[in-house]
């Protein structure tokens, strides 16, 4: 059996997670994984909207260090996202975590990670997501940290 490469949608923390202590040594590692063609990153054209709004440069450079595929953000992306919205697993105020779940489940991606502990990366939050997924006939979506992805690799 061969093994696909697994296609992974960068949320914003875990590309800022490359300078942060508690989240660095996951992050390189995945970083590492990127560069060494092990994993497919794809981003939305929301990723870089919101690199553009406030991240320090050292983050949006990083970004540059790697291969990725990047799509725009369509109507499919938008309507889900509000279904999230609807059915109350974020609200309005976390629209953009909504819209990063909703680009990935669209995009069909293998696994989308996230540090965001609080609306993403969340077994309640999780749950509720795939629920709504499933209703509207997308598959679930693997949700996890760059650690889970990774594990102990060697860098």
């Amino acid at each position: 059996m061969i093994a696909q490469i697994l296609r992974i949608y960068l949320e914003n923390s875990a590309i800022g997670g490359y300078f942060d202590d508690e989240f660095a040594v996951s992050t390189r590692r995945l970083f590492a994984g990127f560069r060494a063609g092990r994993y497919q990153a794809v981003i939305s054209a929301h990723v870089i909207a919101e690199l553009e709004q406030g991240a320090p440069a050292k983050v949006k450079e990083n970004l540059q260090t790697i291969d990725y595929e990047e799509y725009p953000v369509n109507d499919e992306m938008l309507a889900l996202a509000e279904k999230y919205l609807a059915e109350g697993i974020v609200t309005s105020k976390y629209y953009s975590d909504a819209l990063h779940i909703a680009a990935a489940t669209v995009l069909n991606i293998d696994v989308l990670v996230s540090w965001n502990f609080k609306h993403i990366v969340n077994f309640d939050k999780i749950r509720l997501f795939n629920a709504v997924n499933l209703r509207e006939h997308y598959r679930p979506l693997e949700i996890r940290t760059p650690q889970e992805v990774t594990g102990n690799e060697e860098t």
